[in-house]
């Protein structure tokens, strides 16, 4: 396994503080990171709230990353709340696919950090609908 999945992770389990922030939202659940084709990694949390306002940890990095001038996306690295890692849900895929139309399909998602199983964004998205 490629030594930038443990930077990856470790950078994830670094923001992943699980936190109450008001009776209304929490944050910190699930936690993020990215690694642009720069080689530069951003983090994200997860912001729940009582309504639609959240975000998620995947998008919040990738927002992270546009913020900082990058949106190009190489590697994305998501532990959820049990601290296994996961894919990212419908709404993160789509942005990314979204944001790299002709190349989101090569993005690597690590499904699995304690086996190192890896799979590209194309192999979990279905026909896109543009």
């Amino acid at each position: 396994m490629d030594p930038v999945w443990e930077e990856l992770y470790n950078a994830a389990k670094r923001v992943q503080k699980h936190r109450q922030i008001s009776g209304y939202v929490e944050a910190g659940g699930v936690g993020a990171a990215i690694l642009s084709k720069n080689r530069k990694i951003y983090t994200g949390i997860c912001v729940d709230t009582c309504s639609s306002l959240g975000i998620c940890a995947e998008r919040n990095a990738i927002f992270n990353m546009i913020t900082n001038g990058e949106h190009e996306i190489d590697k994305v690295l998501t532990i959820m709340p049990s601290g296994k890692t996961g894919t990212p849900c419908g709404a993160c895929r789509e942005l990314m696919v979204q944001i790299m139309p002709e190349k989101c399909r090569d993005i690597e998602i690590m499904m699995d950090y304690s086996s190192g199983y890896i799979i590209k964004l194309g192999e979990i998205i279905p026909q896109w609908w543009i």
